[in-house]
């Protein structure tokens, strides 16, 4: 394949990468049970919840060339008032770019962020047997906890999910609540995670076209 030139990015996903970011998701709604969504999303629902997610939490979007190729993002855990400094993250990435490094840097900026925001804790749910998944994880610092047995049925099968955590920052006493990533987006610090990620990504930027 003819090179193309190397311009890949990391940033806040925006409301005109709705449709994008969707194409991303599409298939493992409908070829596998990473995701335990039976039906795609229309485009409404989906920029909902981007809207929705993004007010508190960091949603990334991995672009090269202008074109979305994953994204990552954190969302509520639990609910209840205790549960705050413990969110959970998501990952997906375009088949084509599988294994160029792009999870891992999308990964390592998510937590930076979060670590940013005051999170000490982040989980992560995978659906059984993904030796490549479960092997993603543990290799980003998580490490398993438990699983669900048979809880979600879909394409014909009960299958399990496997639970990890990656412990953020050490645990204090009397923590501050997290702030919500608009609060912090602009700040020399953000910035600078941003900067980093990046570049880390145009260091494997020539992988993504071969």
């Amino acid at each position: 394949m003819k090179q193309m030139e190397n311009k890949s990015t990391i940033r806040l996903i925006e409301k005109a990468d709705c449709l994008q970011a969707l194409e991303v998701y599409k298939p493992y709604v409908l070829s596998t049970a990473i995701t335990f969504e039976y039906e795609v999303p229309d485009a409404q629902e989906f920029s909902n919840r981007i809207e929705s997610i993004s007010k508190e939490y960091p949603w990334l979007v991995c672009l090269h060339n202008d074109t979305i190729i994953g994204y990552a993002y954190a969302t509520k855990h639990r609910y209840r008032t205790a549960y705050q400094w413990s969110p959970e993250s998501t990952i997906y990435i375009s088949e084509a770019v599988h294994r160029k490094g792009i999870a891992r840097i999308l990964y390592e900026t998510l937590f930076s962020i979060l670590r940013l925001q005051g999170y000490y804790n982040v989980y992560a749910g995978v659906v059984v047997p993904n030796e490549k998944s479960e092997g993603f994880h543990r290799a980003s610092g998580f490490e398993e906890i438990g699983v669900f047995k048979k809880v979600g049925f879909k394409l014909g099968e009960w299958h399990d999910v496997r639970w990890f955590q990656l412990h953020l920052a050490e645990h204090t006493y009397n923590p501050n609540p997290p702030t919500p990533v608009f609060q912090i987006k602009d700040t020399n610090e953000f910035n600078t995670i941003m900067e980093r990620s990046t570049a880390a990504l145009n260091l494997i930027g020539t992988k993504v076209s071969s």
